[in-house]
C-alpha cells in the first residue's frame, strides 16, 4: 500500500481527524452498525459485568454495550471519535484515549472485550491481544469482528494469534451483514482460561 494511501486510511479510520475523519465516522456508524450490534448481541453481556470496547468509533457498539453491562468502557486512540461516542453515549459510559495495546485497564478488570472492524488497523496485534488477555478477568471472553477482505492475515491466522496470547476455546466463522454490498465479516470469540 502505498504512503500517500495508507496516510489517507489512517486519517479517516486508523486515527480519524479533520474532515477526513468527520467522513470516516460517518461511514462507520452506518456502515458497521449491524456488524456491532451483531456483536454486542453474541457477547451475552449480564447487566452485572464490565465491557471493554477497542476502537469504539462513533459509539454505535458501545451504547449497545452500554445498555447491557453494568459498566462500560470504551479506548479508542481518536479523540474526535471519542467525542462522537460522548454524544451518542453521554454519561453512560466510561471514555479514555487508548488501544488495544494501551489499554489503561488494571489486571483482570473486564469480563467481555468487543472490537468491531478495529483490530486491521491495530500496530502491534500481538501486543494488543496480549495487553486484552492481561485486562480479562479469568473466565471472560474476547469477541472480534472485521471485515475478512481487509484483515492483514486470514481468520485462522488470526485465531492462532489470540490462541498465541493465552486464550482458549476459540471459535471463528463468516457473517454476511444485512444491506447491499455489505463486506463479509470474519468473526471470534476466544475466552480467558477460569483461574
Amino acid at each position: 500500500m502505498s504512503t500517500s494511501l495508507s496516510q489517507i486510511l489512517d486519517r479517516t479510520f486508523g486515527h480519524p481527524r479533520g474532515l477526513l475523519g468527520r467522513f470516516g465516522g460517518r461511514a462507520m456508524a452506518h456502515g458497521n452498525a449491524a456488524t456491532e450490534l451483531r456483536v454486542v448481541e453474541l457477547a451475552s453481556i449480564e447487566s452485572g459485568e464490565t465491557a471493554l470496547v477497542v476502537g469504539p468509533g462513533p459509539g454505535v457498539g458501545l451504547q449497545a454495550t452500554a445498555e447491557r453491562a453494568g459498566h462500560a468502557i470504551g479506548v479508542d486512540p481518536s479523540p474526535e471519535m471519542l467525542a462522537r461516542s460522548r454524544r451518542r453515549c453521554g454519561d453512560e459510559v466510561e471514555l479514555r484515549l487508548g488501544t488495544a495495546d494501551s489499554t489503561g485497564q488494571p489486571d483482570g478488570s473486564v469480563d467481555v472485550v468487543l472490537s468491531v472492524n478495529s483490530v486491521q488497523l491495530w500496530e502491534d496485534r500481538a501486543a494488543g491481544f496480549a495487553e486484552l488477555f492481561r485486562a480479562l478477568r479469568p473466565g471472560g471472553r474476547l469477541l472480534l469482528s472485521a471485515h475478512e477482505k481487509w484483515l492483514p492475515v486470514s481468520r485462522h491466522e488470526l485465531a492462532d494469534e489470540v490462541a498465541a496470547a493465552g486464550f482458549t476455546d476459540l471459535q471463528t466463522w463468516t457473517w454476511e451483514p444485512p444491506g447491499f454490498g455489505a463486506s463479509l465479516a470474519a468473526q471470534l470469540r476466544a475466552f480467558k482460561p477460569p483461574a
